[in-house]
C-alpha cells in the first residue's frame, strides 16, 4: 500500500516523464519518416500520424506538470521561456522546442495558405526543434543519466540523426527527388 501512495503522490510527475519519454520517441520516429518519406512518398501518412502522436505527447508532458506538487508551476511556467525558475535554461529550451515541434508539425494543415515553397523551408526547422527536445531530455531529465533511458534514446535517435546527416551533408551533387503535395 505504501507503494500505491507514494505513486498518487508523483503521478502527475511520473506522466509527465512518461509522457515526455514518449513524445521524444514518437518525435524521433516522426523525423526519421519524414526524411525517408521524400523518397518513399507512401510512407506520408506514417508520418503525419507520428507527428500528431508526438505532439499529443508533447501536450500531455507539459499539462501533467500542473498538477506536479515538487515545481508546482504555473501555466505561464510551462508555456514560456524563461518564466520558470526551475532549471531555467533546460526548461525554456523544452518550451521552445515543444512549441516548435507542435507549430511546425501543424504547419501541414496550413501549407496551401502560406504557400507550398515557405511551408517546406519552414519545415526544415522541425529537425532543429527536435534536436533542441533532445538536448532538453539530456540535459533536464530525470533519467538522463540512466543507462537504460540513454540507450533507448539512442536506438530512437541515432537513425533519425544519421538521416539527417546524410540529408544536409550528403554527397555532393546526389540527386533528391522532390516529393508531391497533395
Amino acid at each position: 500500500m505504501r507503494g500505491l501512495f507514494s505513486a498518487g503522490m508523483h503521478l502527475f510527475w511520473i506522466t509527465s516523464r512518461a509522457a515526455g519519454i514518449l513524445a521524444l520517441l514518437l518525435a524521433s520516429a516522426a523525423v526519421g519518416v519524414g526524411l525517408v518519406s521524400r523518397r518513399r512518398p507512401d510512407l506520408k501518412p506514417v508520418h503525419e500520424a507520428l507527428s500528431l502522436a508526438a505532439i499529443a505527447a508533447l501536450v500531455v508532458h507539459g499539462a501533467a506538470l500542473l498538477g506536479d506538487g515538487f515545481m508546482h508551476p504555473n501555466l505561464a511556467d510551462i508555456t514560456i521561456p524563461f518564466a520558470s525558475s526551475y532549471k531555467t535554461f533546460w526548461t525554456s529550451l523544452g518550451i521552445v522546442s515543444g512549441w516548435g515541434v507542435i507549430l511546425l508539425g501543424l504547419s501541414y494543415y496550413v501549407r496551401a495558405r502560406i504557400g507550398v515553397a515557405r511551408w517546406r523551408t519552414l519545415h526544415r526547422f522541425t529537425a532543429l526543434a527536435w534536436l533542441g527536445g533532445l538536448v532538453h531530455s539530456l540535459g533536464e531529465g530525470t533519467d538522463s543519466g540512466q543507462g537504460w533511458f540513454l540507450a533507448g534514446i539512442g536506438v530512437a535517435v541515432l537513425p533519425p540523426l544519421c538521416l539527417l546527416a546524410w540529408r544536409t551533408a550528403g554527397p555532393a551533387g546526389l540527386a533528391r527527388p522532390r516529393a508531391t503535395l497533395r
